[in-house]
């Protein structure tokens, strides 16, 4: 009778094809979630414990959360186990650790217990978020591959919406709002975690390591692979590049936008209301990239949102600091080039141009080094933000990063498009790697542009 009740509810819970896409892309609404609920809370968290303080102390919270180097760390450890012990190992655990750290951050009542809640959501965001992009594509139908990734995309993009509308909606409550805006977070996460546990594993992960009943694959093994083909280190170049220097900007947009408009004489709610704005165009946008991304060529929709984004800063940065349609149309331009932006195609290219063995790991070294350089300049931007033509400044360098990643993805936009995923293994290593020849086969290929 027990076994009979166990298999009943595997049955119930059996999650496949957009029903496993979305349990799965829940991992990026709590990602920019968590980083939109720091955004909006940093104010109320400085007047209640650290008080006074010049930028430092709120760049350093940003710089160690899911915005920065806990993200950064937790996709570092996480991406190999994930190549090691499987897709749903990291599903197991990674919900439950971010909502301890939601908790913490809820009931927090000193800057010690911020900072810790802050790093360990950082830690479980980053560890889940490149296993989300590795599990969809490698179960995802080869033509609508995009779409799927895509639809991870769009979770992102609701974090946001939805955390800019709660912290209007509650910033009459001051910092009890703040407190009520991560307890949603938490509630999501727990509730995910138990859909999640429906999931099964990858049968492309258990093909490449040999079977079910295979040992796990070597994380020694896989990352000597990973390392020991130019065709994978110039894509490691590639993505870390274009991510990178996109989201140096997209990360000061999620969480001091709020900020900027104030310097521009905005209230708090009119900041968010602004910001809510802007991710609902987000939304839109990267609903059409999900019908488009299998479709149009990579190369000129990568460059359409590209060269979007950079007008967007060029409106902001060089638009008068006081009129309301300067950061109204930086919302909607911001917004309409976030559908096919860097992150979209990032987490759309990642997964397809490494193999099975180490294709969460490989992830798990870029977003580290992603995340990192947002930490970095987390710790700055805010400081140099208060002084003499702050915004000027810091526009100007992330413009410069913004044309960066437009170029680079433009012109070495990889050749993936509509194949699977064992074509494009055997195309650029000259076989499908698995566990019995990891080691150098075959002629591999460089990122080339379509």
């Amino acid at each position: 009778m027990e076994n009979t009740e166990n298999n009943m509810m595997t049955s119930t819970h059996h999650l496949t094809g957009w029903k496993a896409t979305a349990a799965v892309s829940m991992s990026n609404y709590i990602d920019s979630g968590s980083i939109i609920a720091i955004a909006t809370s940093l104010g109320f968290w400085g007047a209640a414990y650290f008080p006074g303080d010049n930028g430092s102390i709120a760049g350093l919270l940003a710089a160690f959360s899911s915005n920065a180097f806990g993200a950064a760390i937790g996709a570092l450890i996480g991406g190999p186990l994930c190549d090691k012990y499987g897709r749903k190992f990291i599903y197991t655990y990674d919900l439950l650790v971010y909502a301890l750290g939601g908790l913490i951050v809820t009931f927090a009542g000193n800057l010690a217990m911020l900072f810790i809640g802050f790093v360990i959501i950082g830690l479980a965001v980053g560890a889940s978020v490149p296993a989300g992009w590795t599990y969809i594509a490698e179960f995802a139908p080869t033509a609508q591959r995009g779409r799927h990734i895509g639809a991870t995309q769009l979770a992102w993009s609701f974090g946001p919406f939805i955390g800019f509308g709660l912290a209007a909606a509650l910033a009459p409550l001051g910092l009890l709002g703040s407190r009520i805006v991560f307890a949603h977070l938490v509630v999501i996460a727990l509730v995910t975690w138990y859909i999640r546990q429906g999931l099964d594993e990858s049968e492309k992960w258990t093909a490449a390591k040999g079977g079910v009943q295979a040992k796990p694959l070597s994380t020694w093994a896989s990352f000597k692979a990973l390392f020991s083909r130019k065709a994978n280190i110039t894509a490691l170049v590639f993505l870390a590049a274009i991510y990178t220097f996109w989201n140096v900007a997209a990360s000061q947009n999620g969480i001091f936008l709020p900020t900027i408009l104030q310097h521009m004489n905005y209230s708090t709610i009119q900041s968010d209301l602004f910001s809510m704005l802007s991710w609902g165009v987000v939304i839109l946008s990267t609903a059409v990239f999900m019908l488009l991304v299998d479709k149009v060529p990579y190369r000129w929709h990568f460059f359409v949102g590209g060269a979007l984004a950079v007008i967007s800063w060029v409106v902001l940065v060089f638009g008068s600091p006081t009129a309301a349609m300067t950061a109204f149309a930086y919302t909607i331009i911001w917004g309409v080039s976030a559908g096919p932006s860097a992150q979209a195609f990032y987490s759309v290219w990642s997964p397809e141009i490494f193999a099975t063995p180490y294709r969460a790991g490989a992830q798990g070294i870029v977003f580290f080094v992603v995340r990192l350089a947002s930490g970095l300049v987390s710790l700055i931007f805010p400081i140099i933000l208060k002084g003499p033509n702050g915004l000027v400044i810091d526009g100007l360098i992330l413009i410069g990063f913004l044309v960066a990643a437009t170029l680079i993805g433009t012109i070495w936009a990889p050749r993936t498009q509509g194949k699977s995923l064992e074509r494009i293994e055997r195309e650029r290593y000259g076989t499908v790697i698995d566990a019995s020849n990891l080691s150098r086969t075959g002629t591999p290929e460089s990122v080339s542009a379509s």
